[in-house]
């Protein structure tokens, strides 16, 4: 049996051929498909491939994990992480993310379990814990930690800088206060101010800047070098000196500088600890939506199980309050669910038996039985787990930034020294030489080019799942503004996706013998129809009578696949189907002709219904267009827009000749999809969008995957962004997102480098002062986080 050349779908007896198209087909869908893309190269592989971030070499069964970390302090301590993946046995990589302190772990599970995880990597002054073992508390301990040192180093510091105030900062310009002339009767008295002033000063650096040194001890030990060893060097270098030049008689001390440096670094950590909590707020609620145990129905009763103990088809009941466990049914109670953990929509949603219940959602006013879905999965934890992936990847972008900032620490540390000994060559004293290695060490850390990427795409994630757009791929940001082409499924997502009777034409008996028929089949069509006849009223063409709900029973039910069905309805042999069909089983549809043509115009599926020799009536069924539908397609009208369908014929016609859609490939089964569009992809970026669940293949296929629907399972694995909200309009939403997002990490990354590129030559050429040099290193790194903070959108 011969294939379909573009699907490898087995093709029919004799397969479908054309003159001037290579290839044998399996239907007329995928050999117009062929037709319109011969000209493109074949592409055999996953065109997705070439847009993914790098990830460690790992084996292709490795399992990934994901960590909260604690204690990160710089981008160098994603460097120093990774050392620690590569030297713990049964761990293949790690990858850390400093500005939200998670971690993504590739492992073998044959070696070292998940559970054992964090014992192994934890140490070094890092702790590595689960995303859910207390992710709120934690941050809020962190913070509170880090407020109790600055309320100290602040009382200590109101001991330090009045002094300056009042007496030293005046005689640095000439204006004499005396408070150094030192008399041999009154030399203790007179030293006493300096020496309380060294001693805060010691204890502002020990207590607020501790964990600073023990990050550059790490550093020093780990032979990885860190931010807080340049925060470190400067704060301890200025207070060593000052206190050699207290003890040689000096008036140029600069232990305020060191208090400046400390505080202002603790300063700029609690404010950017507060703008991480914010931006990763919605992760966090995502993360408290998991639930590891559920109540189970048994035949004596109830018992308590782990998630991981329930089957396909078993019963739990949630109670008022409760988390649903998994995805599922409702199989008994009614009852408002509050879904907002992940449509972000704040009413609850009533729901009833046989309606799904999504994983995560909280059940508010009464309990409910839900029957386990068939994937035994969460909606939650799915979109909790995407969301941990790209928030604890490295984005392209952020590459170039990081491979930077690895290299960065040690070579201010070299310029630092290659300052100071330039100016000794140079005949200056040593103390400014000293002074001028130490501007540089200090107004150098690289804050600011460590958080320019992270803290703005945790703010871009924050603000998309506030409207119903979940990012689930960190290529969205590599891909999306390089896209040529766009590809929407017809069916699910340039209409609503439900078959309806749009018009009647015929007595009153037309519709209910249809119904009476139909009811025996399986089909969208004969679900519309028998939807229709279960109304009270129906509206006819002809002005005809409602059609009542009870329907005639049906002897000699017959299905002819691709045509129709008959059967016998009260002694009457009813056909349904084509008007081809009709016609070969009844006679001719001639007196029919004018309703079959109106109805295919309208882009429905004309149905003929014949009975006693005639066609009697017709019904025409379509899958209505949503509202906003051309609206969307307009805002891409700059790109390629192309309409994937399975529907053959008049289904297709009202997107065919819309001026902003520039082809139409119709008939083409799911196999074929896929192809389409990985042809497409061979010759520009292409991004699909369909409704995340018979589409999922074609989704993963394309180079960009966008999923209208609400989170299901199939479209977080094949989807690369999921709309919850159904609305097509949020398409382009998802753009503007990526766009504003990206213009976010430019303006970081921007002023990151201009405030390097600018800042160290006036730091070599000796026109800052230590001060000046720690205010503007922190506003740096204040600038990026305030900017970070702002709405994307």
């Amino acid at each position: 049996m011969s294939t379909c050349s573009l699907c490898d779908l087995p093709t029919p007896t004799p397969p479908v051929t054309e003159a001037g198209v290579e290839g044998t087909f399996c239907c007329r869908g995928c050999l117009e498909v062929a037709r319109s893309l011969d000209e493109l190269p074949d592409s055999s592989t996953d065109v997705r491939a070439d847009t993914e971030t790098d990830t460690p070499d790992v084996p292709a069964d490795a399992e990934t994990a994901y960590f909260a970390v604690d204690g990160m302090h710089c981008t160098t301590c994603e460097a120093f992480l990774s050392l620690r993946g590569d030297e713990t046995e049964g761990v293949y990589g790690v990858e850390a993310n400093y500005g939200l302190e998670t971690a993504r772990v590739f492992y073998d599970p044959e070696q070292v379990s998940a559970a054992a995880l964090p014992e192994t990597l934890s140490g070094r002054g890092y702790q590595f814990r689960q995303p859910d073992e207390g992710s709120g508390a934690a941050m809020r301990s962190r913070q509170r930690d880090t407020a109790q040192r600055l309320v100290v180093g602040g009382f200590l510091s109101m001991l330090v800088m009045p002094w300056y105030f009042v007496y030293l900062y005046p005689s640095y310009v000439g204006i004499e206060t005396g408070i150094l002339d030192v008399d041999a009767t009154t030399a203790a008295t007179l030293y006493v101010p300096m020496v309380i002033i060294a001693f805060a000063t010691a204890g502002v650096l020990l207590y607020t800047g501790g964990p600073v040194l023990r990050g550059a001890w790490v550093s020093i030990t780990t032979r990885q070098l860190n931010m807080d060893l340049l925060v470190a060097v400067a704060a301890c270098a200025a207070f060593a000196y000052s206190t050699v030049a207290l003890a040689t008689g000096s008036i140029h001390l600069y232990y305020d500088v060191s208090v400046a440096i400390v505080m202002i670094v603790t300063l700029g950590r609690y404010y950017e600890g507060s703008v991480r909590s914010q931006a990763t707020a919605r992760l966090t609620d995502l993360t408290a939506a998991r639930t590891s145990e559920a109540t189970r129905l048994t035949d004596d009763g109830r018992e308590t199980v782990d998630i991981d103990s329930l089957t396909a088809g078993d019963e739990v009941v949630v109670a008022p309050g409760e988390r649903v466990p998994v995805d599922g049914t409702v199989s008994e109670g009614v009852a408002d669910v509050d879904e907002s953990v992940v449509t972000g929509e704040p009413m609850p949603v009533t729901k009833a038996p046989d309606d799904e219940v999504v994983g995560g959602s909280v059940v508010t006013d009464d309990a409910l039985v839900v029957a386990v879905g068939p994937a035994v999965e969460s909606t939650a934890e799915r979109i909790t787990t995407a969301l941990w992936e790209i928030q604890s990847a490295t984005p392209g972008i952020q590459r170039l930034a990081d491979a930077i900032a690895t290299v960065f620490v040690p070579l201010v540390l070299v310029l630092g020294t290659a300052v100071t000994l330039w100016q000794l060559a140079g005949g200056s004293s040593v103390a400014s030489a000293m002074l001028s290695g130490l501007v540089v060490l200090v107004v150098s850390c690289p804050c600011a080019m460590g958080l320019a990427t992270p803290l703005a795409v945790s703010a871009g994630l924050r603000d998309g799942l506030e409207r119903g757009v979940i990012i689930a791929n960190e290529s969205v940001f590599e891909v999306a503004p390089a896209v040529d082409t766009l590809v929407f499924d017809k069916t699910g997502t340039l209409t609503t996706g439900e078959m309806t009777v749009r018009e009647l034409a015929g007595d009153d008996r037309t519709l209910r013998y249809a119904a009476a028929v139909e009811r025996l089949a399986s089909h969208p069509v004969a679900d519309a129809i028998l939807d229709a006849a279960s109304e009270d009223e129906v509206g006819m063409t002809d002005g005809g009578t409602a059609v009542a709900a009870g329907l005639p029973g049906v002897d000699g039910f017959t299905r002819h696949p691709g045509d129709g069905v008959s059967g016998t309805v009260q002694g009457r042999e009813v056909v349904v189907g084509t008007p081809e069909f009709v016609a070969d089983r009844v006679g001719p549809v001639a007196n029919l002709q004018n309703e079959i043509d109106a109805a295919e115009r309208s882009g429905h599926l004309p149905v003929v219904v014949g009975w006693e020799g005639q066609a009697r009536g017709v019904i025409a069924v379509g899958d209505s267009a949503r509202e906003e539908w051309e609206r969307a397609l307009e805002t891409f009208d700059d790109h390629e827009i192309a309409v994937l369908t399975g529907d053959e014929g008049p289904g297709a016609r009202r997107f065919r000749e819309h001026p902003a859609v520039d082809s139409v490939f119709a008939g083409v089964p799911p196999d074929g999809k896929v192809e389409t569009v990985r042809r497409l992809s061979a010759s520009g970026t292409t991004v699909m969008v369909g409704d995340g669940t018979n589409d999922a293949p074609a989704l993963a296929a394309a180079d960009l995957g966008v999923a209208m629907g609400d989170g299901t399972a199939r479209a977080i694995e094949a989807a690369d962004v999921v709309v919850t909200d159904n609305d097509l309009t949020a398409v382009e939403t998802v753009f503007a997102f990526v766009r504003g997002t990206r213009r976010r990490i430019r303006e970081n990354l921007a002023w990151a480098f201009v405030y390097n590129a600018v800042a160290i030559p006036l730091a070599v050429s000796g026109l800052l002062n230590p001060l000046f040099a720690a205010v503007a290193m922190a506003a740096s790194s204040l600038i990026v986080v305030s900017n970070s903070r702002r709405a994307v959108l």
